[in-house]
């Protein structure tokens, strides 16, 4: 296993609307990552399709035209801005893989451009306004690491955010930071009884795999309202980065386009793990159950 940096090093992650137009939020997402470079930011992370409105609120197989191809002309398009502002960039895309077959992917481009790797969203939701399970087929490339230019990072989407199996497998691997790009938002019939619970909740067990696990947690969410006036999903935005212990080193508003940015210091993982050794302590011998689906 390749060492993990010892460096410090910056992070940024880009909270966004996403509109109808593909071409438009191309063109913003590619701004916004130059704007996050020029704060100082080397590793930055748009969010979950962000190319395009969240599409999965219903089952239309017209969405499947939005697919494309891993390369393609989207990482052609950030590959060259990665290079020219020396950025690794991780985008989150519609991978049309072949006729039938398609995933929802996480591209990550290195600092000269180049594309490191991809990781396939793993855990695959089926709710209300979140029909994901009819457009995605669940990812087959395990759970990653990508040794960028200025550290080791893991990426996962979404909803395998909830499972902590995901998280410690990647934290496994020697990922430094965990990255989440993120579409969630609340149905805004239940925000008002449900949504802080809702929100809570959702930065809550990310903060706890950064506990857990000893690394950075970086969450990236969209803003804003997509789908009907009367119904649709109000996405809530707070993209934050916690520290190795769970503290909250940065969170973005709910309702703003924002950029976040914040260092991750390996010394303060070198810190956490030593005074909390978590990892040190596992009983490997003792979780051969959690490959069942159930106790009885």
């Amino acid at each position: 296993m390749p060492s993990m940096s010892r460096n410090s090093f910056t992070i940024g992650l880009v909270q966004m609307r996403c509109h109808s137009e593909p071409e438009a939020n191309l063109e913003k997402a590619t701004l916004r990552i130059r704007e996050a470079a020029n704060a100082g930011a080397q590793i930055v992370c748009l969010p979950e399709l962000f190319l395009g409105p969240y599409f999965c609120q219903r089952e239309d197989p017209s969405n499947f035209d939005r697919a494309e191809s891993i390369p393609g002309p989207t990482t052609e398009r950030l590959g060259k801005v990665a290079r020219e502002t020396g950025t690794v960039v991780i985008a989150s895309l519609f991978e049309r893989r072949a006729a039938g077959v398609y995933h929802n992917t996480a591209a990550v481009l290195d600092a000269d451009g180049s594309l490191l790797g991809i990781y396939r969203k793993m855990h695959i939701p089926d709710d209300p306004l979140y029909y994901e399970k009819f457009y995605f087929t669940p990812g087959d490339t395990g759970f990653r690491t990508f040794d960028t230019r200025y550290g080791r990072i893991g990426v996962l989407v979404c909803w395998d955010q909830w499972f902590p199996e995901g998280a410690r497998l990647t934290a496994l691997r020697g990922a430094q930071v965990l990255f989440y790009p993120t579409a969630i938002g609340w149905h805004p019939g239940e925000k008002a009884e449900y949504g802080t619970a809702q929100h809570q909740a959702w930065e809550l067990i990310q903060r706890s795999h950064a506990v857990a696990n000893g690394v950075y947690v970086a969450a990236v969410n969209r803003v804003g309202h997509e789908g009907p006036a009367d119904g649709g999903l109000e996405f809530w935005g707070a993209s934050f980065v916690s520290d190795p212990f769970g503290t909250l080193l940065q969170r973005a508003a709910q309702g703003e386009e924002q950029i976040v940015i914040a260092e991750c210091d390996p010394r303060r993982q070198e810190e956490i793990r030593r005074n909390w050794p978590f990892l040190r302590d596992r009983r490997i011998d003792a979780y051969g159950d959690l490959t069942r689906r159930l106790i009885d």
